[in-house]
């Protein structure tokens, strides 16, 4: 009796060794994939309808209804995006899917490009790309450089939004960068609020 509840108790520890050890490869996965993404250069040459929801965790929650499309391919590089103040540095790459976000911070479809005027959107997951924005303050600068200019922005202020709070995304006179990720930074599952952080546009140049 002894020996068989001996021969069992082995056999839990080796199957919550082995998924521990999965839990751990994918993590690494996740994080290295993370990092190889925010590390991509810029290149040297070039390469209105919003969600119903932010973007969120879940490739469910996001729909859209009829307007112009981003003429960017799905994936494709679009921007680097920096904050400086909170050790920020991220490849954007186009689209707000999950299987994006994953990989890098997202350009959110039918927003402008950077370049354009209006209201630029960017997602990014709160527990890799941007986890970083826990620490964000008004006034800090966020750098968005292109292929072919470099763009700087001034924090005008910080929110916590539900989920259908659309209107973040909505067009805007002047030019301005509107950050979107899950809120709170440490829940547990999938997040119930979007944190945004808004910022106007305040120079440009061209990269050389």
């Amino acid at each position: 009796m002894k020996r068989s509840r001996f021969a069992a108790l082995t056999w839990v520890e080796r199957v919550l060794w082995i998924a521990a050890a999965a839990i751990g490869v994918w993590t690494l996965f996740i994080v290295a994939q993370n990092r190889y993404y925010a590390r991509l250069p810029v290149p040297d040459a070039p390469g209105t309808q919003v969600s119903r929801r932010l973007p969120g965790e879940s490739p469910r929650e996001t729909g859209t209804s009829g307007a112009i499309a981003s003429s960017v391919k799905p994936g494709a590089w679009v921007a680097r995006l920096e904050a400086p103040a909170v050790a920020l540095k991220a490849t954007v790459l186009e689209g707000s899917d999950d299987g994006t976000l994953r990989r890098a911070a997202g350009h959110i479809e039918y927003t402008p490009l950077p370049g354009e005027p209006g209201n630029i959107g960017i997602a990014g997951h709160r527990d890799t790309t941007f986890y970083p924005l826990r620490k964000v303050k008004t006034g800090d600068r966020l750098t968005l450089t292109t292929a072919s200019d470099i763009y700087e922005y001034e924090v005008r202020d910080t929110r916590i939004v539900e989920p259908e709070d659309v209107q973040v995304l909505d067009p805007t006179t002047r030019s301005t960068i509107t950050l979107v990720t899950c809120y709170p930074f440490n829940f547990v599952g999938n997040a119930p609020k979007r944190f945004i952080v808004r910022g106007e546009l305040v120079s440009g140049r061209p990269r050389s």
